[in-house]
């Protein structure tokens, strides 16, 4: 009996050394009561099954469960720790594991999120930076990511523009800047996505008023065009235009810092004129069967935005300043003239008298202020590169509609109206002529600048033809308008290639990240103005 007693105590020790070195872990009980494949029941005469993993035996699951107190409506189940796990070395080395270092990480969810375009969007998902945009301090980014610079939400003024800005359109970083945002990664493309997008609408929806009045003058007949074309091209017109405002809008709502610091550009500033000029193409060129349905209030409400623009900009071009027209003076300023003339002859063609002639008189002032201005350069202003010289045909489209408009308040096309036409002709032929003037530089949304004032040339001229009909004139309307129409398809078919299969239509716009003030690490360098002799602008260039 001693023996026998002496072996059971043995068996005992044993039994109770095993489980010392069991472990386990009691999780939440399954619906599916699923169980690891692995694992082995092993069957002995005085225990229930056992379950061994990897030679380690495990405890009944009721000794466990009767251990701990749970609800009575739970029950956990002991469970085998999986083979090489970081949770059975940590259990076996009798550590404590820790959950976040070993499990699996998605680099998409683990990688810092990119806060360096906070500064420009409208809604930056922090209370915080929202209430340094509203007082007009610097936004405040999060410290994890690595920012150079940080954006000042105020008014850039227009010299910081011309200091750190160069190229045709001041869309070239000079070598001593650098940006708020990065230049080695494409920005987001509505941050790419410029107002000068409104020039597509232009050059398209003056084609739909080329071939109505192609379609519907006297002098023209001989071609035999049907209106079908004018509806087809105005159908084209609207859908561009909807689909341009529409994702322009998209931008004034996320991203209205760049819309801010485009309309305090000193050539941007003209596009914003280009959307309503754009919305009073379309009116013009209706198909005629709705035209008769228009009524005049459209006029007036197409023409409140160009007043309260025309009130700002011309309000800075007299009152002086670093907005005054002889410093900012450029081809593009011609957009903010043509609004009222194109304003004039459609609400003189639908029976208006008092507001067109108020609109053609305050255009035309500004016209040859602005012709005087732009012909008679200071010889210290900086030449215009050659990539800017398409919108010198900006100079034509001017007195080509002012013509139209003033035919269309006297009701003929007589020698006022006439005088105009010959202004924009003779400058057409001034330019045609320079076939080199226009060739030799990328193509860029600028080109768009050439259409519309050549389709407004066509149109005066038809316009003229049918005052004086005779085979010169005849000639002319056909050539002008096949050039017209050959360079807006040009145009077109250049645009979608480089839209959608080269995908450099919209490169990262950088003329609206500059920084507030000059880099102090960058080279500091001036440009001397041809002729300038001042010795206080070079003084001034060479301040840090």
């Amino acid at each position: 009996m001693a023996s026998k007693s002496k072996i059971d105590a043995s068996q005992s020790i044993n039994d109770s050394n095993s489980q010392m070195h069991s472990v386990s872990i009691s999780l939440r009980s399954s619906p599916l009561r699923l169980h690891l494949e692995s694992s082995k029941r092993v069957f002995s005469s005085d225990q229930e099954g056992i379950n061994v993993k990897n030679g380690i035996p495990n405890p009944p699951a009721t000794s466990i469960a009767a251990s701990t107190e749970y609800p009575k409506h739970e029950k956990f189940y002991s469970q085998p720790i999986p083979a090489s796990t970081p949770y059975s070395e940590a259990a076996i080395k009798g550590e404590s594991p820790n959950p976040v270092e070993n499990q699996q990480r998605n680099p998409r969810i683990d990688r810092p999120k990119d806060r360096r375009f906070d500064c420009f969007k409208t809604w930056s998902g922090k209370l915080k930076m929202q209430l340094s945009h509203l007082r007009g301090k610097q936004c405040e980014l999060e410290p994890a990511v690595n920012v150079s610079q940080n954006v000042e939400n105020e008014a850039l003024p227009v010299a910081r523009y011309f200091d750190a800005l160069e190229g045709p359109e001041l869309d070239t970083l000079r070598a001593s800047e650098e940006l708020v945002l990065p230049e080695d990664k494409k920005w987001p493309f509505l941050l790419r996505y410029p107002i000068s997008s409104f020039g597509i609408c232009l050059g398209v929806s003056s084609q739909a008023i080329l071939w109505k009045t192609l379609a519907t003058s006297k002098s023209m007949s001989f071609l035999h065009i049907s209106l079908t074309v004018n509806l087809v091209l105005w159908c084209i017109s609207v859908a561009l235009m909807v689909s341009v405002l529409f994702t322009y809008f998209l931008k004034v709502i996320f991203y209205f810092e760049a819309v801010h610091r485009e309309y305090y550009h000193p050539i941007r500033v003209n596009f914003f004129f280009a959307p309503c000029i754009a919305s009073l193409f379309l009116v013009l060129g209706v198909p005629p069967l709705v035209a008769k349905s228009l009524h005049a209030a459209l006029w007036y409400i197409l023409m409140t935005p160009i007043i309260c623009l025309e009130l700002k900009i011309y309000g800075q071009w007299m009152s002086g300043g670093q907005r005054r027209l002889s410093r900012v003076a450029n081809p593009s300023n011609h957009l903010s003239i043509v609004g009222n003339f194109v304003g004039a002859l459609l609400g003189a063609s639908m029976g208006l008298k008092e507001g067109p002639i108020f609109f053609f008189a305050v255009g035309l002032a500004h016209y040859m202020v602005l012709f005087v201005t732009l012909y008679q350069r200071l010889p210290t202003n900086e030449t215009l590169p050659k990539e800017y010289h398409p919108v010198f045909f900006l100079f034509v489209a001017a007195p080509s509609v002012a013509s139209m408009a003033w035919a269309q308040i006297q009701g003929v096309f007589d020698y006022g109206s006439r005088i105009m036409y010959f202004i924009a002709l003779f400058l057409y032929f001034s330019l045609g002529v320079r076939i080199n003037f226009f060739l030799g530089f990328r193509f860029s949304l600028s080109w768009w600048a050439y259409t519309f004032p050549m389709t407004g040339a066509s149109i005066a001229t038809i316009r003229y033809s049918n005052e004086v009909t005779n085979p010169v004139t005849q000639i002319l309307s056909v050539l002008l308008s096949g050039i017209s129409t050959f360079t807006v398809m040009a145009l077109l078919i250049t645009t979608i290639l480089h839209a959608f299969v080269l995908r450099d239509l919209f490169p990262n716009d950088i003329s609206i990240a500059i920084s507030h003030k000059r880099s102090k690490t960058g080279k500091k360098r001036f440009h001397l103005r041809s002729g300038s002799s001042n010795t206080k602008d070079i003084e001034a260039s060479l301040k840090p």
